[in-house]
């Protein structure tokens, strides 16, 4: 009977207690997962700690490494970019030996956006690229000079219709004084002859110039010339020729000479120069409306070559010289009516610092440089811009020299009797005028004699 009862008993309690059990155990597991979320949740995924400098595979055991980028060195989208900063980033993504992809890839991303450099363009000559009406979607309401310069931006390339290929060469001939100092490439056009002669019979006269304290040096001039509008005209080639076999210094090619095509002068310039004048010291580069005081032109440069190699006892010390009136943080204008008018369209962000393109003079040295980097520069409308663009990824920083006036004096300065004789350079200046102020500058004033030149005015 007792054994009965207890048996009763357990199977009570098993019921009772069975449902308990169960439900703590429920309860623990519950309450251990909601636990174990929180703690997930509370505490951070740990990544394996990263040091504070990145050192990269293959270099040597040194102290001292590069930090992790801030940022990305490259925007991965570019759809939003503008033509010319897109089809600009493509092509350095193709140059950069860390980003480079398969040639296809690199292929497909030149077609689709005209990467191509002048070397690849047909055999045969360069056609306009009709394509660039659908890419820019404002095209249609562009200037007319805009949409040319658009069509036919990847041609670079063009044959020489006049040429002059001993003009370096004469001096070896004539003088034991060796390769010129100083190679003037004057920018001008068709019709500015009376520019071209003044500039002859004053600042511009080739052969031995003598500084005005000290020596001086051999002088050669070029004119570079595209064609005008009417240079299918053969009466005005044909004009053109006889100045020519006159003269010995027009330089022309086959391409229509507008302002947006000035660029094509400065890298056709560097193939002309680098083949016919390669041990020309200096060049300077500037507009048939320029005034330049040659002398003393050469008086700064000498002086510069001889406290650079004083000071760094390298005989290569002016391979990256460049000094003008340097333009720093400039925008590209907006508006149409602008005559350096660029299109939010093509091109966004600021220039970077070029010298003005009235007058710049920059080493012999560099000229081969420039011409292989602007193989990797997409051409640019404003010639001194570009310029800039390929110092830049060359890494040459423009000397500012107060003494370019590619902007004219300031206010009424250059009304002061002695105010030419501070400068090197200033623009503009007309035929009659260029005269006047080299019969005044060639052989200086008592008073003007001894005028210093505005950099050191200002350092005073």
């Amino acid at each position: 009977m007792a054994s009965c009862l207890w048996q009763y008993r357990l199977r009570i309690l098993l019921c009772v207690c069975t449902p308990c059990l169960l439900l703590a155990c429920l309860f623990i597991y519950v309450a251990l997962a909601v636990c174990l979320s929180m703690t997930l949740s509370i505490s951070p995924v740990r990544h394996p700690v990263l040091s504070t400098f990145f050192k990269a595979s293959g270099t040597t055991n040194v102290g001292t490494m590069a930090p992790y980028p801030i940022k990305p060195f490259w925007k991965h989208k570019l759809d939003k970019e503008a033509h010319w900063n897109l089809i600009q980033q493509i092509l350095d993504r193709q140059h950069n030996p860390l980003l480079q992809q398969r040639r296809n890839d690199s292929q497909t991303g030149s077609d689709l956006y005209n990467t191509t450099s002048g070397s690849e363009q047909h055999r045969e000559g360069c056609f306009p690229n009709y394509e660039m009406i659908w890419t820019l979607s404002d095209f249609f309401s562009l200037p007319s000079q805009i949409q040319r310069f658009l069509i036919s931006m990847h041609c670079r390339e063009y044959p020489l219709l006049i040429d002059q290929p001993r003009v370096c060469n004469q001096t070896l001939e004539k003088s034991q004084d060796g390769p010129p100092m100083l190679l003037l490439a004057i920018k001008s056009q068709a019709m500015n002859f009376k520019n071209r002669q003044a500039i002859r019979q004053t600042w511009g006269r080739s052969g031995w110039v003598k500084g005005y304290s000290g020596k001086g040096g051999q002088v050669r001039r070029v004119f570079l010339l595209g064609k005008n509008h009417s240079g299918h005209d053969p009466v005005s080639v044909e004009n053109l020729r006889e100045e020519s076999n006159k003269f010995g210094d027009l330089i022309m090619w086959d391409f229509l000479d507008t302002f947006y095509n000035l660029t094509l002068k400065d890298i056709l310039f560097w193939g002309w120069f680098s083949k016919n004048c390669p041990d020309t010291r200096f060049v300077l580069k500037g507009d048939d409306d320029v005034f330049v005081r040659t002398p003393a032109l050469l008086d700064y440069l000498n002086d510069e070559e001889e406290v650079r190699s004083k000071k760094s006892g390298n005989g290569k010390v002016m391979e990256d010289f460049v000094v003008g009136d340097v333009i720093i943080s400039a925008l590209p204008p907006r508006l149409e009516t602008n005559k350096y008018f660029i299109p939010e369209s093509f091109y966004e962000g600021m220039y970077p610092s070029y010298a003005g393109g009235g007058g710049v003079v920059y080493s012999g040295a560099l000229v081969p440089r420039l011409l292989e980097v602007s193989k990797r520069v997409h051409l640019f409308p404003i010639d001194d811009v570009y310029l800039g663009m390929c110092l830049e990824r060359l890494g040459v920083v423009p000397i500012h020299h107060p003494a370019f006036l590619t902007f004219d004096f300031p206010e009424d300065e250059s009304k002061e009797p002695c105010a030419h004789h501070t400068i090197l350079l200033v623009h503009k200046r007309s035929p009659k005028e260029m005269r006047k102020l080299w019969a005044k500058t060639i052989v200086p004033s008592r008073k003007c004699k001894k005028v210093l030149l505005r950099d050191k005015l200002f350092e005073s």
